[in-house]
């Protein structure tokens, strides 16, 4: 590529308020393990967590994580394995999180939710040498381990890091009232308890982590229909909480914030917005287990002088409508940020109403660490942008066919080069070069610059579904549909939805008329987590197609889009 598509005029950094350095040293620490190791020497007897009404101090995760570590060293497990963790918000997390980083290995975040079919993909995948998984999964893994080399399995209880009697109480709840955890086998595992119990007795050897070492295996929605794992290395987690600390500083005073984490720490945003982000700066993550029972949720609230929330747009649409809500403490928020999905102009204005505080909108992609971009912390208002690049990040905006680097208010793909952009995708050199080239990554996205560089997303990568801040990509669910034997042709889009943003529909051929819509879902929630479910299934005698027979779901995404006008 040529010299004057490598220049980028870096017109946003007029923007930057008062304080925020252009450039950041990606390089300042080692590794998350040094950040980690300065932060629990700095906070120690301040609260790190909180799950349940049962805080952690900095000083006990310190201690926990270094028994956690230690027990996988103990088992001969080496630096760079892989490990992966399969929970929901509990203090579990963090400990098992920080334990794997601490003990020089590499954590694969698994969503909980995911079918035995999208377990196995990824498990073996990463090569994984152990997990770490809820108890209420337990089910899950059972029906794959066994196509699996899976040597650890950890299993915990949702009360399991509570005090006793708590946790006995928690656990028998959970498992004889409610009945929330499935019957399994499973030989030779280990509890968590146990596993503290151990480490403790075993000696802690705290490896050289250096910034090219794998800090995380994050998984992605792959095109080709099975999720890619974006390599992590510590150098892009630590550009991507240098930056992110950058912008926030003038609001953070470290050691004092209260965070609500809602969103899954498994997720990339949640990850690093709350779980790192918040570790450096002394923050107090309040771990919210299950952010759908809102008025448990809200409940939540009350007890807390939150200072920070972040989540997707329906996270907020859902407290915003949700009894009790209006009523809460708000004099002491500072930020609320959402990302995972497009900020709705009515939900920000009706947000800032109610709270008396803006939302920030920002922009990451999972190979991006991964936050792109922000806006600034001194905007008065939603301004229906994605805002600006964070320090030591370019972003450009580039003609989808010629390549040619476009100007102020021209749509074309946008493009990021920074120090937070992934090593590539595991085992996947011919998909990483289709989105590394030149030093910059293709997100896919469609956007434009606007004055004061502004960014503004006009459309996102042209086919992919975004429900409730998760990537659904049709690929895989047409995958699925396709293997069921009374159909013959398939195609997914997303369609608008009031409470995900959009929702999966699938459009079929039948090869036998028997069958139903309800069959037709009823074998997808069999083999796919519920998001990526169809909402919606619409039986047609065919499908749209190119002159080659490519099926057009353009098409059908129009069509549907002018449905929802006509009925709006």
């Amino acid at each position: 590529m040529s010299q004057e598509h490598q220049r980028v005029e870096k017109t946003w950094l007029q923007r930057y308020p008062a304080g925020v350095p252009e450039t950041i040293d990606p390089d300042h620490f080692n590794s998350l393990v040094d950040i980690f190791e300065q932060s629990v020497e700095a906070y120690g007897d301040k609260t790190a967590y909180v799950n349940m009404d049962h805080e952690m101090s900095f000083h006990e995760l310190d201690e926990e994580t270094k028994k956690f570590a230690a027990y996988l060293q103990s088992k001969g497990l080496k630096k760079g394995d892989a490990i992966a963790i399969m929970m929901p918000n509990l203090l579990q997390y963090p400990v098992a999180l920080f334990g794997i980083l601490r003990a020089g290995m590499t954590v694969v975040n698994v969503n909980p939710l995911y079918t035995p079919r999208e377990l196995k993909h990824q498990l073996s995948d990463a090569q994984c040498k152990g997990i770490v998984i809820l108890d209420n999964f337990g089910h899950t893994l059972e029906k794959v381990i066994g196509d699996l080399d899976l040597d650890h399995v950890i299993l915990t209880g949702i009360g399991d890091l509570l005090p006793s009697p708590k946790r006995w109480i928690v656990n028998f709840v959970v498992k004889h009232v409610k009945r929330m955890v499935p019957s399994y086998k499973l030989s030779g595992t280990v509890t968590f308890r146990e596993v503290l119990a151990k480490g403790a007795k075993a000696t802690y050897q705290r490896p050289e982590v250096s910034g090219d070492d794998l800090a995380f295996l994050q998984y992605t929605g792959g095109t080709t229909g099975l999720a890619k794992g974006a390599m992590l290395s510590h150098r892009n987690m630590v550009a991507n909480l240098e930056q992110v600390s950058a912008i926030v500083a003038p609001l953070v005073n470290d050691g004092e914030e209260t965070i609500i984490t809602a969103l899954p720490l498994y997720h990339i945003f949640a990850l690093t917005a709350n779980c790192l982000t918040f570790m450096k700066h002394g923050g107090k993550n309040i771990l919210i287990t299950n952010p759908r029972d809102m008025p448990g949720f809200i409940k939540e609230l009350s007890k807390h002088k939150f200072s920070i929330i972040s989540g997707v747009n329906t996270l907020f649409n859902g407290l915003l409508n949700t009894e009790g809500f209006k009523e809460l403490d708000f004099s002491h928020l500072k930020i609320a940020l959402g990302g995972g999905m497009a900020v709705q102009r009515s939900v920000a204005e009706h947000w800032e109403r109610v709270t008396k505080q803006r939302l920030l909108e920002g922009y990451g992609l999972t190979e991006c660490s991964p936050v792109v971009t922000v806006n600034p912390t001194d905007i008065e208002h939603y301004n229906g942008t994605i805002g600006i690049p964070l320090p030591s990040t370019d972003v450009r905006v580039v003609d989808t066919e010629t390549g040619e680097v476009l100007g102020e208010g021209e749509e074309g793909e946008l493009q990021v080069r920074g120090p937070q952009v992934m090593v590539g995708y595991l085992n996947q050199p011919e998909e990483t070069d289709k989105v590394m080239q030149d030093g910059w990554f293709l997100t896919g996205d469609i956007g434009r610059m606007e004055e004061n560089g502004f960014f503004k997303i006009v459309d996102r990568k042209k086919d992919m579904i975004l429900v409730s801040g998760f990537n659904v990509y049709p690929n895989e669910i047409e995958d699925v549909i396709a293997e069921h034997p009374k159909v013959l042709e398939v195609a997914a889009v997303g369609v608008p939805h009031d409470s995900s943003g959009e929702a999966v529909k699938v459009f079929v051929v039948r090869k036998d008329p028997s069958l139903t819509e309800k069959e037709m879902i009823d074998y997808a929630r069999e083999n796919m987590t519920g998001y990526k479910v169809p909402k919606f299934v619409e039986f047609r005698d065919e499908l749209p197609k190119t002159n080659v027979g490519k099926i057009l779901r353009r098409e059908l995404r129009d069509e549907e889009e002018a449905k929802a006008k006509n009925d709006s």
